[in-house]
């Protein structure tokens, strides 16, 4: 039972007065603290048993197909041990892009940015917490002010020398605390959306070490198909050379028009031309992938390597697998949490707050005797307060929400649907481009047969050099067209890995 408040005793010395001023007083912090006490178990035992309001979260469906259309032409990797697990670029075994992909993560200024992006979320989150705790502030002031006096009961303000008692000088020394009680479960959805947003914001940052990675990769294979193209545009200059040599000294020797020496010059100088032009091609790759690393383009030089990797056996998962294996479509699913979560913090608007505040201190016309018993002050109750008409404001809030949340939704079906399309578009492009390999090595091969042909019956006066010509422009050509399908398979290859998740798996999410 609450105790009862004693009356205070007509007649009484001074003494036993102030007696009964301090148990009134004492008396009325019981009575505070009886009313405090059941809201403080209210928000004690809300944070255990409470269900927000909002609609509980439940991942979007999405509609998965049991396999992969373009996928039935594709020979995965066996066993599937040979799965690539975060560093995938390894399957390759190239120790050049080795050492190159690990300075992405360290110095990339893309992957710093989402980096910085993530811990932004992650203290927006501490922030949204720190709504579960009291909030305490202390403040020390010190005023001085004067009141306007009035002269025989007039409105003319006399002098300060003239009032004298009218300058007022209060010091103050306070402590205050308010905590909002989460009755409706406001501040859990607030940490709950931006939970999700740092996971997201997690996923995003994967993402784009992913995205940066492949993109290095494909840069640096097309570096290396570069490197085969000059490798082979200067066995052909020297070729081409040899044979304006011939061709010369068979005019000096009268068995040559003037016409044949000049086609062998105009080749020699075409094929020059594209010699000096595949260093255009090159050195903007070089620039491309320093800055992937994060370095001045000044401060790369990569070696002239005329080697390329083969295309890697890549294991080849399960659509269903893939909602799990790609950041982008968790950092979809996150969103499409966090916007579900804001649905709960618009409807608990609707609702009252409950708070509780409490302050204290001390307040005296003076420093010197501030902390005195006489000059204590203190107050201490619950607050309730809520809007009652706003105009249909929380009613727009609430469809607001839900329409982000239907945003993200779709915006996570679309990802979904990208990524599948993703990994048939690679899937069909390698299967498509190794058939053309082979179709254009023979090609090559059939053409620098022509070009041999072609060379020993113009030394044996059969056929003009025109025909030599035509041999050396299409071998030329069948060699660079094969190149280049190398070139698109490497690069399909580093996109099939990407488009797969890249070895990257829902389990590296930060924990919840």
């Amino acid at each position: 039972m609450r105790p009862a408040t004693p009356p205070l005793p007509a007649r009484c010395s001074v003494r036993r007065r102030a007696a009964w001023r301090l148990l009134l007083r004492r008396t009325a912090l019981r009575r505070a603290a009886w009313g405090v006490l059941p809201l403080l178990a209210l928000g004690a035992t809300g944070g255990c048993q409470y269900l927000p309001v909002g609609p509980v979260y439940h991942r979007p469906s999405v509609e998965v197909p049991p396999a992969y259309k373009e996928g039935t032409d594709w020979k995965p990797a066996e066993p599937q041990d040979l799965t690539p697990r975060g560093d995938w670029w390894h399957l390759y075994g190239d120790p050049d892009l080795d050492a190159l992909e690990r300075q992405v993560q360290l110095s990339n200024q893309n992957v710093l940015l989402a980096a910085a992006r993530y811990e932004q979320a992650l203290a927006l989150l501490g922030s949204a917490r720190s709504g579960y705790f009291p909030t305490i502030t202390a403040d020390v002031s010190s005023t001085r002010s004067q009141n306007a006096l009035t002269v025989g009961g007039g409105t003319t303000p006399t002098s300060a020398a003239a009032a004298g008692t009218g300058v007022k000088t209060q010091d103050r020394l306070s402590l205050a605390a308010s905590w909002e009680l989460d009755v409706w479960g406001r501040i859990r959805r607030l940490a709950e959306s931006n939970r999700e947003s740092a996971q997201a914001s997690a996923a995003d940052l994967a993402a784009m070490l992913l995205s940066e990675q492949a993109i290095l990769a494909q840069s640096y294979f097309q570096l290396r198909v570069t490197d085969l193209d000059v490798g082979l545009l200067e066995r052909s200059l020297d070729a081409y050379e040899k044979a304006l040599e011939v061709t010369q000294n068979r005019y000096q020797a009268g068995v040559a028009q003037r016409s044949d020496v000049t086609q062998a010059q105009t080749q020699l100088e075409a094929a020059r031309a594209q010699w000096l032009d595949l260093g255009i091609t090159r050195a903007t790759l070089e620039h491309a992938i320093a800055v992937l690393i994060g370095q001045p383009p000044a401060s790369l030089a990569i070696p002239r390597k005329d080697q390329t990797p083969a295309i890697p056996a890549i294991p080849l998962s399960l659509p269903s697998q893939l909602l799990e294996r790609r950041p982008d479509i968790a950092a979809a699913e996150r969103r499409a949490a966090a916007a579900n979560a804001q649905i709960g913090v618009a409807q608990a608007a609707w609702f009252p707050t409950l708070s509780l505040g409490a302050s204290g201190g001390y307040a005296s016309g003076g420093f010197s005797k501030l902390i005195e018993a006489p000059n204590r002050f203190w107050s201490l109750g619950p607050d309730l307060a809520g809007a009652l008409v706003d105009f249909g404001a929380r009613r727009y809030q609430v469809r607001a929400a839900i329409a982000s949340y239907d945003q993200s939704v779709a915006t996570y079906r679309q990802t979904v649907l990208s990524a599948f399309q993703d990994v048939e578009d690679n899937l069909a492009t390698l299967a498509v481009l190794a058939r053309e390999s082979v179709a254009e090595r023979a090609a090559a091969d059939a053409a620098a047969e022509t070009l041999t042909i072609a060379q020993n019956q113009y030394k044996a006066g059969t056929v003009d050099y025109l025909n030599v010509v035509s041999a050396q422009n299409a071998s030329l050509s069948a060699e660079r067209a094969w190149r280049d399908i190398t070139n698109r398979s490497l690069a399909a290859s580093v996109g099939l890995l990407k488009a797969l998740g890249g070895g990257w798996s829902a389990d590296s999410l930060p924990s919840r």
